[in-house]
């Protein structure tokens, strides 16, 4: 039996924020994993414990207020919550730990964080990104069409029922969240959610629509095609925009929902250790 790859854990300094960092001993290229909203970096643990974690550097990140990241001190709050916010944590991890050739991966509420770090990531390898359409700035009211449903994403205060019926989304309908799918979003600090919301319309965001149009770098977007949360036929409206989209298309995952890389960890593995192999070369 082969042994199980190694994970070692720290914590950085990053400007005000104290962020959780996990990171296996493979010697190949560096990957970044960037998890959602509410979320943390337990939604990477299949890929952690896989050959890959062999094989990479993988290097998942806790966003502030999540997982065993700190909260955000209240004078932070409007500045740490943001999508600009966290898209400086990147960035920054990036730096800290050299990871300047990594592919960078973003679920969820973390590709947003990526699109928008990307310009400030200039040696990055490639980009990765899915259950994040990349939307357009302003967000128009109808957000354009991109999402099948927000949930309650942009709400601060939640009960357990309305945790439980925000992680149901992540997954297929009628499937069973694992229990650290609601623990983490109970774990997070509300005023993540709730001052997210209130940056949309303040601090704002990168026009994604356009950058992606204008990426210099390989974009891979994948896609559940059972998801309930993103509409496919957003993306696949962008697509023909994107010149550096990975493989011409948007890569479409069966039997999985918007968390892909738990449902069907196997396929979401080949797809990435392709994409990081193609960006190599």
């Amino acid at each position: 039996m082969s042994e199980q790859p190694r994970l070692s854990s720290q914590t950085l300094e990053i400007g005000a924020s104290r962020i959780a960092i996990l990171e296996t001993s493979g010697r190949g290229p560096a990957v970044v994993l960037v998890h959602g909203n509410s979320s943390s970096s337990r939604i990477w643990q299949r890929t952690l414990a896989g050959p890959l974690a062999d094989k990479y550097r993988l290097v998942t990140i806790d966003l502030p207020g999540h997982g065993q990241s700190a909260d955000a001190a209240p004078a932070d709050r409007a500045t740490a919550y943001s999508i600009p916010g966290y898209a400086a944590v990147i960035r920054d991890v990036v730096r800290k730990l050299s990871l300047d050739r990594a592919v960078v991966v973003g679920w969820s509420l973390g590709g947003h964080a990526v699109l928008e770090a990307s310009p400030e990531l200039p040696d990055a390898a490639g980009f990765m990104v899915f259950g994040a359409p990349p939307l357009p700035f302003p967000l128009p009211p109808d957000l354009g069409g991109a999402f099948l449903k927000l949930g309650l994403g942009f709400q601060q205060d939640w009960t357990p029922e309305e945790a439980r019926e925000y992680v149901d989304d992540f997954l297929v309908a009628g499937a069973t969240p694992p229990a650290f799918l609601l623990e983490d979003a109970l774990r997070t600090d509300g005023h993540a959610r709730g001052s997210l919301a209130a940056s949309l319309g303040t601090i704002g965001y990168r026009d994604e629509a356009m950058l992606v149009k204008t990426l210099a770098k390989p974009l891979a977007i994948l896609h559940g095609a059972r998801e309930q949360v993103v509409a496919q036929g957003y993306l696949d409206a962008i697509a023909p925009s994107i010149p550096e989209l990975w493989r011409g298309k948007v890569q479409v995952i069966a039997d999985a929902g918007h968390a892909l890389q738990w449902e069907q960890h196997a396929a979401f593995d080949a797809l990435l250790d392709a994409f990081v192999q193609d960006c190599a070369g």
